[in-house]
This record gives C-alpha cells, structure tokens and sequence, in this order.
C-alpha cells in the first residue's frame, strides 16, 4: 500500500546552478502552479515538480518526476578516475598510528622475539639495521602488506612490494642519517627535562624525542624493567608545559605497543595472577575513582582485587592523574576484547569466576562513557554470559554443592548475573529444572533428624522465591519458578499442618495472627496455596470478637500487625 504522498518544488537560478527546493506541498495543483510562477516571473531559469511516495514498511520516500520546465540541465564532465596508489607513500607517513600498527601486526613474531615495539622500530636505527639484516622476516611482512592492498585496490601486486621494499629502504636510511648525526642525544650526558626544553619548538621534535625515548630502552630486558624505565623517565620530565607533553607522547604510544602484548601485562601485573585477577588489576589501574568507589561501598570486594606495586603502581598513580589517555582507552578496549573471548577468567574457580565478573561489571558500568561507551560495556558482559550458561560451566558452578537447595541458590545467582534476554531465559532454564525436579521436592519434604524444621524449610524457600524476584528473569520465567517454589512449599507445610498448628495453639491471638500475617507476606514461607490458607485463617482470626478485644488491650502490637496486614494484602 502506498503511503503518505506530497509534492516537492525545485528551482535552478541560474542554468549551471544545482537544483535547490523551493516549496514541498500535498497540492498537486499548487505546486505546478509555483513551478510556472518561478519562470513567468524570471525568478529561476528552470523548475521541476516532483511526486515523493512514502513507503510504510521502509519509512523512505519514492521520488517521481511530473513535471520539468526551462532550460535544460548542462551536461558535467564526469571527473577523471584517478589512480589508485600505495597507502603510504614516504617514510614520514610510516610513523602515524594506522601504519604502526599494520606493522605491529605482520611483524608481530619478530617484535615479540627482539622484545622491542613497532615505536622502536621506527626510532632506533639498530633495531630497524636488525630487521634489514632479517631478510626473509621483512621479505614476509611487505609481502602481507602489499598482497591484500593488491586485492583492494585492484593495484598490481609486483609494483606494490617494490614500492614497499623501496619506502623501508628510505626509512632505514632516515634512521641511520638521523643516528649519525647526533638527532637522539644519549641520556647518560644531558636528563630528559634539558632535552624536552631543547626540542620544544623544533620541527622534527616528537621524532627526536621518540628516538631518546626508545634509545634509554636499549639495554632493558624484560616488560617489567622496561616499564621501570620508562616510569623514571616520567618522573625526570618537567612538571608541566609542552616539554613534559612532549615526553608524555612518547611514552605513552610506547606503552600502549608494549602492553598491548598480553605476555608483557602478565609479566608487569605478576605471572602468578589468572585472567581475572589481570582484568581486575588493569581496570583499577584505568578506572581507579570508580573501583575505590565500589570497594568503599563493599570492602569484601578487596578480597578479590589483587595486589598492584612496583613499576605497575607507578603507573597507575599516572593514569589516574589522566596523563595517559589514549592508553586508558587501549587497556579499557582490552578487558572488553577478553571478555567477550571465550578463555576463562578463573579456570579452577567457577564461583569466582561470577563474583570478578561482577566486580568488573560494576566498575566498567561506573566508567562507562569516560573510556568506553555503555553499549561496548553491555555488548561485552552479554558476550561473557554466553559462556556461563554452557553446560560444561554449569556442571563446574553447582560441582560442590551438597544439596540441592544449595544447587538451586546456586543458579539463582548465575541467573541474578548474566545479562541479556536470551542468555537469562537459558540460565532461568537451569534453574526451573532444577526446582522442578522430583530430586528438589523429595529434599524438602523429607524429615531428616538433626535436620531443618519444616518452617525453617518454608523460609529458605521463602527467601529463595525473593532471590528469584531479583533476578530480573523474564515475566514468565520468574513466574512460572516462583509457582514452583509456592507448590513445593505448599506441600511441605499440608505435611507439616503448620497453619492448623498456629491456629490451634495456646498463644495470644495477636502472636498467632503475627505468625499467619508473616507466611501471608511470604516472610515466613514462599507465597502461593499455603500463604493463601494463612492469609485465610488470618481474616477468620481476626473477626473473632477475642481477638479484636485482645488486639484493643495491646495497642503496641497493633502497629506491628498492621504492617504485617499491608504487606500481605490486607487493608490495614
């Protein structure tokens, strides 16, 4: 079915002029109308009407032209095609951070064997002398560069790896004229703040001091006595201005390079950390306002937070001071990209696993929007929880659980956990097969000597219903549990004639009608057949004219019961 229909006016002033609109109207007649006004009155040289049809399903316009008067429209030369040439084109153009890193990409094996970054290669005239001799290392990595821009562009593929061989050449030679001719000053003569002082204001200045930077790299070994060095190189920088600025550039692009290989953050946070307890460390590192918050709120979560010293907490003490912005982001990238890979955070620990999950969820969630947007934080946790509904998850998470009520609470925390909705109807799976298994009811009934009592039974199940309440399951989900727990506890309080036994005790009528009102609200039991009986005898109590009559001698447990009463649903 067609749509809404208008009519569009369009004029060229001039007759090179491009089209513009003149009026949009629903009357056809008034709109060819204003296209002969506009020639009658020389007001344009040409003017077109045309029909414009929405289509419902799209919510797009369908354009018809009826009507074109005046001078016709000029023809364009069409522009040139132009030729497509290589992505880079000058040994300059290597150094932007696109280029580093394609370059950390296909020379990911060698940098990684030098232990040295794509930043170095590009300051340090022995490393990159180092690649050169390494013929068949860089024969490879112009090859993966000039082969798949070969297949984009449509470029031969042959013209492109002699470009390539020829722009490295260049930049190789740049480096060495650059080494002799004393542009990386030594750091053992002049400190780091003379020579930011020096370069401020040169044309080639963050060249320079990428090269000192890299250059007092050269005899460290090891991503945590690099990292020392260069957090002594922050410290000797001056306090503030474009010189420190200066520094501040070089370090932080090595850094991002450098931890960006996951076995130099290992090495700097502590091989002996898992996955998690890494993830952690970086996030109070990036995020350190928010993780404080958190623990503040909650000191049990420090239990799970790891111990950060050394060159790491020096770190930290300057991404929290904001100096190193685009490394923050790089390393907030990075928890979510691990998040949503399928290695897990703690291999031998599925219940820790759930409770660093969440501490990370709770500080990115806080951060969301200084580092990462709120989508890539809820797009990476509903990635994560794919991986806590497998069965092989589930197995590891309920392993250690004696009973099955514990099994069941178990996975009402999973489901209080994961987040979106097709991952909380697999975990609200589990859980309903759980509690609705023969297993679950037979242990709830069953009277064990030494065991619960059977009111105490019908407040864990009570409990359990609210924890299920608060998972934020879908509608049907929870409801479809939750009449499960009320059936389960309905039976075991008929078994136990615990409403019979309230009414027929020898207590005051205002503590039997407390002890109804508390199973009604579903306190003291799970709220389905058996609250329905007590809210029952609850009314039939409190008709009785000696309970009116008792509750009038106890005003003080008047306000008590008439919270109870609200909350059960019974006018107060």
């Amino acid at each position: 079915m067609a749509g809404p229909i208008h009519y569009e006016v369009y004029v060229r002033k001039t007759a090179p002029a491009a089209w513009t609109l003149l009026i949009a109207t629903e009357n056809r007649k008034q709109a060819i109308a204003a296209a002969e006004d506009q020639l009658k009155d020389r007001l344009a040289v040409a003017s077109r009407v045309t029909k414009e049809t929405l289509d419902p399903e799209t919510m797009q316009f369908a354009s018809v032209t009826i009507l074109t008067l005046g001078a016709p429209e000029p023809l364009r030369k069409k522009a040139p095609d132009v030729a497509p040439g290589p992505a880079c084109s000058s040994p300059a153009e290597l150094y932007s951070p696109h280029a580093r890193a394609l370059i950390g990409r296909v020379l990911e094996e060698w940098l990684r064997r030098e232990g040295v970054t794509a930043f170095e290669l590009l300051h340090r005239p022995d490393v990159a002398e180092r690649l050169e001799a390494a013929g068949v290392e860089l024969q490879h990595a112009i090859q993966k560069v000039a082969v798949p821009e070969s297949q984009a562009t449509g470029q031969d593929v042959h013209p492109l790896v002699r470009h390539y061989h020829k722009l490295t050449e260049q930049t190789i030679v740049r480096l060495r004229k650059a080494g002799r001719a004393g542009l990386f000053p030594s750091l053992r003569d002049r400190s780091i703040a003379d020579l930011a002082h020096h370069f401020n204001g040169a044309p080639d200045r963050a060249f320079r001091m990428g090269g000192v930077v890299a250059a007092a790299l050269a005899d460290q070994t090891g991503a945590r006595a690099r990292l020392s060095t260069l957090m002594d190189l922050m410290d000797a920088a001056p306090a503030d201005g474009p010189p420190r600025a200066l520094i501040v550039v070089a370090v932080e692009q090595i850094l991002a390079e450098m931890l960006a290989v996951r076995q130099n953050l290992n090495a700097v946070l502590g091989p002996a950390l898992d996955q998690g307890a890494n993830l952690a460390a970086i996030v109070r590192m990036v995020a350190p306002d928010e993780m404080d918050g958190l623990l503040t709120l909650d000191p049990r979560l420090s239990l799970m937070m790891p111990t950060i010293d050394g060159p790491a907490a020096r770190l930290g003490v300057h991404l929290a001071a904001g100096e190193f912005p685009l490394l923050a982001a790089t390393l907030a990238r990075m928890v979510t990209q691990e998040l949503t890979s399928p290695r897990r955070l703690r291999p031998n620990d599925a219940v820790g696993e759930i409770d660093i999950l969440r501490l990370l969820a709770m500080a990115l969630t806080a951060s969301a929007g200084r580092l990462l947007t709120l989508e890539d934080v809820q797009t990476a946790f509903v990635e994560r929880s794919k991986s806590l509904i497998t069965a092989d998850f589930v197995a590891a998470y309920v392993a250690d659980c004696q009973t099955v009520l514990a099994e069941a609470e178990r996975l009402t925390r999973l489901c209080e956990n994961v987040t979106g909705g097709a991952n909380k109807r697999a975990a609200a799976r589990w859980l309903g097969a759980c509690i609705d298994s023969l297993r679950f009811e037979t242990e709830m009934r069953q009277a064990a000597p030494g065991g619960p009592t059977p009111s105490h039974k019908l407040a864990i199940l009570a409990r359990l219903q609210r924890a299920v309440g608060a998972a934020h399951l879908a509608e049907n989900d929870q409801a479809q549990i939750s009449r499960t727990i009320g059936a389960v506890g309905a039976r075991l309080e008929a078994d136990a004639g615990l409403v019979a036994q309230i009414v027929r005790a020898p207590a005051p009528a205002p503590q039997k009608l407390a002890a109804l009102l508390k199973l009604a609200a579903g306190e003291a039991g799970p709220l389905g057949p058996s609250a329905e009986r007590a809210r029952a005898e609850a009314v039939r109590l409190l008709r009785a004219p000696e309970t009116r009559t008792a509750l009038s001698a106890a005003p003080d447990s008047v306000a008590t019961l008439r919270g109870l009463m609200q909350a059960a649903g019974l006018a107060a």
